[in-house]
């Protein structure tokens, strides 16, 4: 999606840009150029201090090798301090052949009796010898009559290892700042070259960094953020972010009142948050489409997933759980009003029927007509009332024969059906017997001999559920996908939506501790079976028992009645 053109918020200040291609390249640089700088400051100080040692050490060395020759110290003490005289001599031919600024020859009293000006031979030497006419040796940096130099000062021993003067050799320290400053270009270009290589690595991260945030400023991206946590907080459509590992990065109120999650969810991996089942593998992918149907708990969603170009996904849900009941009212209308337009033509039917005998005088025999037609309606209205002693069961299973006799399906009771009047949630039962009977009808409708047989009966106080038809029955490699979501063979009803009807029953059976199985059958057809613990309560629970532990039978009324 292309990112909203930027309007400016405000007057800028100082010239400092507003988007963050430019304000993270500029900060990019800015660090880049300080650090180079740093870090040639600290490469040159120990560099600086590196010269001045080995400077020193080096003037240490020739001023000892100096030291070291024996007849240096008899030339110092059988002769005078001279220009011309062996320890001038001597003196010099070292200073020129090691690059040396001076080599002075002192006696124990500190005059000269060498340096490369000879007009100050014979005179004190400037600094204090004293370290060195001690026995010690001497590093440093001084100044004298040369100028500044780095030094080396030793001790002039006779051959009896005692102290008759010093030597003190400098290293002029124009020279080693010479050295210095040739090594900057150098230390220079190769910092230029980090430089220029951290401005290009900046400059293309601060593009890819343009590119990504679509050349926002900070307070566009600022304001994107807070106007996101308003909508995705205030829609009332569920909105689930998947990272690349399947992780939850976002979760919306409306998401989590769908899937019944906590804020605590988000960060979870998604099959840690909502376990196994078709809604976690519609989220996370594995199943595939548009406007998926599924059932979290007691509602049914409509999923829609969306990857993401960082590899995760958006999904989006939809609350279709009032949608889907109005549905389902929709086709049980729909099938009441075909089924009352076929009684209305067979009323139509018997009413001219009576009348005709009625005209032809034929009294005996209209009785007779009308006396046969009610009493199928109430034979069948007794026979499940004899058997379901639940009002609301056995109205749902008398209006169903009827509908299935319009239909020419034949809905008959078990034999060994026997169910009091102790259910602890009748309507639940009632829903998923209807459910079942709905696609036992759907399937034996058109079959040879078509029919349906509805058996129930308690087990102490759990209920069975059995209902089979005369349809083609369920492949063998299908028992488990008929209870998935979204799986159908039938046509798409008005609300278009299928594959709904036999996972809620499985919802409803396994909230009460139950659960549902499908067979087939010797005879033919598909045999559905629900097993309910606890679906009945203890008789003093509601009431006392009648003799023989059950009620009074309720008939509910028929055609036949009076109103």
């Amino acid at each position: 999606m292309s990112a909203p053109p930027t309007t400016p918020r405000g007057p800028r200040r100082f010239g400092w840009p507003q988007r963050v291609f430019s304000q993270v390249l500029l900060m990019q640089l800015a660090i880049i150029t300080g650090v180079t700088v740093l870090v040639t400051g600290l490469f040159l100080a120990p560099l600086s201090a590196q010269l001045d040692d080995q400077a020193m050490r080096r003037a240490l060395a020739i001023a000892q090798s100096t030291a070291a020759q024996p007849q240096l110290a008899a030339s110092l003490i059988a002769t005078e301090p001279s220009p011309d005289g062996a320890v001038q001599t001597a003196a010099e031919r070292i200073r020129r052949s090691t690059g040396a600024e001076y080599v002075v020859i002192m006696d124990r009293k500190g005059v000269r009796w060498s340096h490369p000006d000879t007009s100050r031979i014979g005179g004190v030497v400037s600094t204090d010898p004293s370290t060195a006419l001690a026995g010690r040796s001497v590093m440093e940096i001084d100044s004298g009559t040369l100028g500044r130099s780095a030094r080396g000062k030793v001790p002039l021993l006779d051959g009896s290892d005692r102290v008759v003067g010093a030597v003190s050799v400098g290293i002029a320290y124009d020279s080693v700042r010479a050295r210095l400053l040739a090594a900057i270009p150098g230390l220079l270009a190769y910092a230029g070259g980090a430089l220029a290589v951290g401005a290009l690595a900046a400059y293309l991260i601060s593009r890819r960094l343009q590119r990504q945030t679509h050349d926002l400023a900070f307070s566009d991206i600022s304001a994107l953020l807070t106007e996101r946590e308003a909508m995705l907080h205030s829609i009332r459509e569920g909105v689930v972010a998947l990272d690349r590992t399947g992780r939850i990065r976002l979760l919306n109120d409306e998401a989590q009142r769908l899937l019944g999650l906590g804020p605590g969810a988000a960060g979870k991996q998604l099959d840690e948050a909502l376990g196994e089942g078709r809604t976690t593998d519609v989220l996370a992918g594995r199943v595939v489409g548009d406007d998926l149907v599924t059932v979290r708990g007691s509602r049914v969603l409509l999923a829609n997933r969306m990857p993401t170009d960082d590899g995760g996904a958006v999904a989006t849900l939809r609350d279709r759980t009032e949608l889907e009941y109005l549905g389902r009212e929709l086709d049980s209308t729909r099938g009441l009003i075909d089924a009352l337009r076929a009684q209305d033509h067979e009323h139509a039917n018997r009413l001219h029927t009576l009348l005709g005998l009625l005209e032809l005088e034929m009294h005996e025999e209209a009785v007779e007509f009308v006396t046969e037609v009610v009493g199928v309606h109430r034979a069948t209205a007794e026979q499940v009332t004899e058997k379901v002693h639940d009002p609301l069961l056995a109205s749902l299973l008398v209006g169903k024969a009827t509908v299935a006799a319009e239909r020419g399906v034949a809905l008959r009771m078990a034999a060994e059906t026997l169910l009091p009047d102790r259910l602890v949630d009748p309507r639940g039962l009632v829903t998923v017997l209807g459910n079942l009977v709905d696609n036992a009808l759907d399937a034996a409708a058109g079959s040879s001999d078509a029919r349906i047989e509805v058996g129930l009966r308690a087990e102490g106080r759990t209920v069975v559920l059995r209902v089979h038809d005369s349809g083609p029955g369920v492949p063998a490699g299908d028992h488990e996908s008929i209870f998935t979501e979204g799986w159908s063979t039938k046509e798409l009803p008005a609300h278009g939506k299928r594959g709904l009807g036999l996972p809620l029953v499985r919802r409803l059976a396994e909230r009460q501790g139950g659960n549902v199985s499908v067979s087939g059958s010797p005879e033919g057809g598909a045999v559905f079976t629900v097993v309910l613990p606890e679906a009945l309560g203890e008789p003093a629970q509601l009431g006392a028992p009648d003799p023989g532990g059950l009620r009074a039978p309720v008939r509910p009324p028929t055609s036949g009645d009076s109103p």
